[in-house]
């Protein structure tokens, strides 16, 4: 059944592409764009069932984990606010999107109609470091998509929806551009960098990564607070930032989504364990990053 949802997204673009090309103005309905109708609806029913396969239990408790930034950053579709914070495809059921906001930066907004579109090197979170949010071994690596340019406005987010639904069809890599996923190994369990316990198989997905940056390989074991890479704004991105989510497994197209915790500080500077809620800023505890 799974390798058959992920022929969803091509059997949606085959249809739509056979339906765009036998429609002509007074010319009658023929087995191609029936076909392509077919592909269409048998397309957007394939991935709303793939969804729903995802769809993880709701009682499950949330996995400590160590921040995978340093400094102060915004919280962005956040699973504090509402879940699912993205979508149950893909086990993006609890991902977050932190974007880099350091003292005295201008807030993220958004640009109503000019720049349409900027260079993402003249965003702050550009180039951040992004670290491992546990102890594991690495089971991808991808370093090769470009890093666009931000779709930080009115015009831009029209295309970045049109862009999203495109990358949906084909493979996950062309929505998460580039990433690491990092898997706890061992007996029993891994270990955050506060020496709490992650279960062994949980995986990591730090993505959006900036092209060429990822300083990992398959196979490598890492430590929590090590460097995976750094910030970009490739994928699907608006706009510089990093996208980290758990899962309960290997295969992004058939895992479940994971709830998860990682200790920082408030506005006011107070300690508190969770993640940030939309538009909250936050700052990594220093301990948490200490590599």
């Amino acid at each position: 059944m799974s390798s058959v949802l992920r022929l969803s997204g091509p059997a949606l673009a085959l249809g739509a592409l056979l339906i765009i090309a036998t429609v002509s103005p007074g010319r009658g309905i023929g087995p191609l764009y029936l076909l392509g109708v077919g592909l269409v609806v048998l397309g957007v029913a394939g991935q709303l069932l793939q969804g729903r396969r995802q769809r993880p239990a709701t009682d499950r408790e949330p996995i400590p984990v160590a921040l995978p930034v340093t400094g102060r950053w915004r919280g962005l579709n956040s699973p504090a606010s509402s879940v699912p914070s993205h979508t149950h495809r893909l086990a993006q059921t609890y991902a977050l999107d932190i974007t880099h906001e350091p003292e005295g930066a201008s807030p993220r907004a958004l640009d109503p109609l000019w720049a349409p579109m900027r260079r993402p090197e003249g965003f702050p979170s550009f180039g951040q470091e992004v670290l491992a949010p546990f102890d594991g071994e690495v089971i991808a690596v991808h370093g090769t998509s470009r890093d666009h340019l931000s779709r930080l406005s009115l015009p831009g987010i029209a295309y970045l929806l049109l862009e999203g639904f495109v990358r949906s069809l084909g493979s996950p890599r062309h929505l998460l551009g580039n990433h690491v996923m990092v898997r706890a190994a061992g007996s029993g369990a891994a270990h955050d960098g506060d020496g709490a316990a992650v279960p062994a198989g949980t995986v990591a997905v730090l993505a959006h990564l900036r092209r060429g940056s990822p300083t990992v390989q398959v196979g490598e074991r890492v430590r929590a607070g090590q460097v995976l890479g750094q910030c970009g704004n490739s994928g699907n991105s608006s706009d510089p930032h990093v996208h980290v989510q758990l899962m309960d497994g290997p295969d992004i197209t058939t895992a479940k989504g994971v709830p998860f915790t990682w200790r920082y500080l408030d506005e006011e500077g107070t300690a508190r364990t969770g993640v940030p809620a939309n538009e909250e800023l936050f700052t990594a505890v220093a301990e948490e990053a200490a590599r």
